[in-house]
């Protein structure tokens, strides 16, 4: 009996967890995506409506001009182009770059690997905007300004994106190498047919992250990039809003396009990004 009252008891508390948790998760949720929706449904409002006193959610003429502006221009669909084409060819290289440097400081064995490793972790504490004026003379003296070169090469190897790569890497266990390198095979050809097969999910978390980074980019385009053509998102609608201040319809509608790349890219990996989160713990 004694154990049946108390089984009753807990039940209500558990359902209250429940609950709580629940409503935290959708509080959450709608706290998150409200200012998406917002701005996708100010995409259709007309100029003066967006800032209206009182606040109004939905539009009240639904004006599909907005958007149709934004993608008839020239200017908007070339930016939207060229940052996914940068953006692209970011993430692909440094997850070349950093899942081949996460692997040798996770596997391999060589002199001074500690002082190295301890020098790559420590520029994760280097604000990037100390060094913004160095890094500009640096590709300036290469010639690289004004290329879309500028905007891929620098940032490619990320000292985050290792740690965080490497830290799967070691938790792969020993014996799968170890019978690779039984079978003949060298330290390149066991990171290729061993590693990379094994790390889709991590592969998707970090090549998100820096094809985001690179999405999101500014202050560096702007210090580097100064020809129409190579103008990437971010640059062009901080132009649009300088010169078109008060058309808040427009300039929602405009980021809401360039806000859907990324949702389709996340949609479409979303399981692969999930795995790679829980994956990336191992050790």
């Amino acid at each position: 009996m004694a154990a049946t009252s108390w089984s009753r008891a807990v039940k209500p508390r558990k359902w209250a967890l429940s609950g709580s948790k629940t409503a935290v998760a959708c509080l959450f949720i709608v706290a998150t995506l409200f200012p998406l929706v917002w701005m996708g449904l100010s995409g259709f409002k007309a100029k003066n409506e967006v800032t209206r006193t009182p606040f109004r959610f939905l539009p009240e003429v639904w004006l599909w001009e907005n958007y149709l502006q934004v993608l008839q221009d020239p200017a908007f669909v070339r930016a939207m182009a060229f940052t996914l084409l940068a953006s692209t060819l970011f993430a692909l290289g440094s997850l070349v770059v950093n899942s081949m440097a996460a692997y040798v400081f996770a596997r391999l064995e060589f002199p001074f690997k500690r002082a190295i490793w301890a020098v790559v972790i420590s520029t994760m504490f280097i604000p990037s905007m100390t060094i913004l004026l160095t890094s500009f003379l640096v590709v300036n003296e290469l010639r690289m300004v004004n290329t879309i070169w500028v905007l891929v090469l620098p940032g490619m190897a990320s000292a985050s994106q290792i740690f965080f790569i490497r830290q799967f890497y070691l938790g792969i266990p020993t014996a799968i190498e170890e019978a690779a390198l039984i079978d003949g095979a060298g330290p390149f050809r066991v990171f290729a047919h061993v590693f990379v097969p094994m790390s889709k999910g991590i592969f998707v978390v970090s090549g998100m992250t820096m094809f985001l980074a690179m999405w999101n980019s500014y202050v560096w385009p702007v210090l580097t990039i100064t020809e129409s053509d190579l103008t990437v998102i971010q640059q062009f609608l901080a132009l649009f809003r300088g010169a078109r201040s008060t058309e808040y319809g427009l300039l929602m509608a405009g980021s809401t396009l360039a806000l859907i790349p990324v949702l389709i890219i996340f949609f479409a990996f979303q399981r692969q990004i999930v795995q790679g989160a829980r994956l990336s713990g191992f050790k």
